[in-house]
C-alpha cells in the first residue's frame, strides 16, 4: 500500500504543511510558550511573596490589637481610680493642696534665708 500525496507535493506525514512554513509557526509558538511560562512563574513567585507579606502583616496587626486591648484596660482602671478620687470631698482635697503649697513656700523661704 502506498499513501497518496496531499497538497502541493507534501507527503501525508506533513499533513499538508511545507517544512519551512510549519517550522516558522512552531518556533513562534515555542517562543510564545516560553514567554508565557516565564510570565506565569514570575506571577506565581510574586503571589507567594504577597501571601507571605499578608501573613506577616496579619500577625503584626494581631499583636497590635492585643497591645491596644491591654492599654485600654489599663486606661480604664486608671479612669476608675480617678473617678473614685474625685468623688471624695472637695474640701479635703483643697486642704491637702493648701498644706502642700505652704510647705513648699516655707522650704523655699528657708533656702533663701540660708544664703
Amino acid at each position: 500500500l502506498t499513501l497518496p500525496f496531499i497538497g502541493d507535493g507534501a507527503s501525508a506525514g506533513n499533513y499538508g504543511y511545507t517544512n519551512s512554513g510549519y517550522s516558522v509557526y512552531e518556533e513562534e509558538n515555542e517562543r510564545l510558550t516560553e514567554s508565557l511560562r516565564t510570565k506565569v512563574s514570575a506571577i506565581k513567585s510574586l503571589s507567594i511573596e504577597i501571601g507571605t507579606e499578608v501573613k506577616n502583616q496579619n500577625k503584626m496587626l494581631s499583636e497590635m490589637d492585643n497591645d491596644f486591648d491591654s492599654a485600654g484596660g489599663l486606661l480604664g482602671a486608671t479612669m476608675g481610680r480617678l473617678r473614685t478620687l474625685s468623688r471624695g470631698s472637695q474640701t479635703k482635697l483643697l486642704c491637702y493642696m493648701m498644706l502642700f503649697a505652704l510647705f513648699v513656700f516655707f522650704v523655699i523661704y528657708w533656702i533663701i534665708k540660708l544664703r
